[in-house]
């Protein structure tokens, strides 16, 4: 009898080591005792970088020590001590052009404010005083009196014989994070912007490396870490980025910077002529740039053009410029476009419409205002 319920049991139990291990095994594992024995994993070895990573570092180590940090910074009275109260208007980006302690960056960083700092790129800081601005190009120059080796000037590019596809990268202070290095391509070349002053900026290029606010004034570098252009601005719902961003080309910087150096302002070439606002000309039926007046003295007085006058009670207009050298003009914006290509002192021929008729007249560009 007891040898009976003895194998009844030992069957119980096999039956229950049985059902225990099927689910062990086919069942929720959940339950089950952690392995506790672990040790790092092997290092893969990684291999030599591509070559694309090892210039970009080259690039970032050439480039990064000419980037600086520009805050702008405004000085109000408190309200309760009279006392001077500085207060941060924003960041934005610069680089060093010179081994004089010249800064290039973007004019709308600096605008609105009292004081200026930058802050080299061994996080020492300097005031800045303004040497110069360009608002229709949207640049500005500043000067700190930084020793020498902590002045690295950066190299400069050319842009005109850039292609829609090269690889371009920019370096700024995104949302103040100094000495971001951020890479893409060149969009599109040839476009236009605005700048703070409303005036067109044409000849811009458009790139969808990350630009976002902070970036404005920084460099924007080729595949040999020379300047092509300065960013400038982004086209983006939200305000930060979206793959569309715009950069002043360095032949614009190149061309201004040196006058502000010199002048504080970009002395234009001109003719001394006051034009006449194109939707009233074109009320008037007239096809080109009505003038209104010539300056006394000036080179368009001197080489004969003739003003809109008042005669016996009625308007007798004045020449109509319709080209300058061959190319047609339909605006003030136009003329201005093009004298811009010009030096003072270099002479440009004018076509007109004088009563009726064309006419050519050579005149000497001269600076204005």
């Amino acid at each position: 009898m007891q040898s009976t319920k003895n194998r009844g049991f030992a069957r119980y139990v096999l039956l229950l080591i049985v059902v225990v291990s099927l689910w062990y095994l086919f069942g929720d594992s959940s339950w089950r005792p952690v392995n506790r024995h672990a040790e790092p994993r092997a290092v893969t070895a990684r291999g030599d970088l591509a070559d694309d990573e090892k210039n970009i570092i080259a690039i970032f180590r050439e480039s990064s020590p000419s980037v600086v940090n520009i805050t702008s910074v405004a000085v109000r009275r408190s309200l309760y001590s009279l006392n001077a109260v500085e207060i941060p208007q924003g960041t934005g980006s610069g680089f060093v052009w010179d081994s004089e302690g010249r800064i290039v960056t973007n004019y709308h960083v600096i605008s609105d404010a009292n004081q200026i700092r930058v802050t080299m790129a061994d996080q020492s800081t300097y005031k800045a005083v303004l040497v110069g601005a360009e608002p229709d190009k949207d640049l500005a120059v500043l000067q700190v009196n930084a020793p020498p080796g902590q002045l690295k000037p950066i190299l400069v590019g050319e842009a005109e014989n850039l292609l829609v596809g090269q690889k371009v990268f920019a370096i700024g202070n995104p949302f103040g994070l100094d000495h971001t290095i951020t890479a893409g391509i060149i969009s599109a070349l040839g476009r236009e912007i605005e700048a703070i002053t409303g005036r067109t900026i044409r000849g811009v290029i458009q790139t969808d490396a990350a630009i976002n606010p902070g970036n404005s004034g920084g460099p924007l570098l080729d595949s040999a870490g020379r300047l092509i252009g300065v960013n400038t601005a982004i086209f983006s719902p939200s305000g930060t980025y979206a793959g569309i961003g715009f950069a002043v080309p360095v032949e614009e910087v190149n061309r201004v910077v040196p006058e502000l150096i010199k002048h504080g302002r970009l002395i234009r070439p001109g003719i001394g002529v006051k034009l006449v606002d194109e939707r009233i000309a074109a009320r008037l039926g007239i096809d080109g740039v009505l003038i209104l007046d010539v300056e006394h003295d000036g080179p368009a007085e001197r080489a004969g053009l003739r003003p809109t006058q008042q005669y016996r009670g009625e308007i007798v207009l004045g020449d109509v410029i319709t080209g300058i050298a061959g190319t047609p003009v339909r605006s003030s914006a136009d003329i201005r476009d093009i004298l811009e290509r010009y030096k003072i002192g270099d002479d440009i021929e004018l076509n007109l419409l004088r009563d009726g008729n064309p006419v050519s007249l050579t005149l000497k560009l001269e600076p204005v205002n």
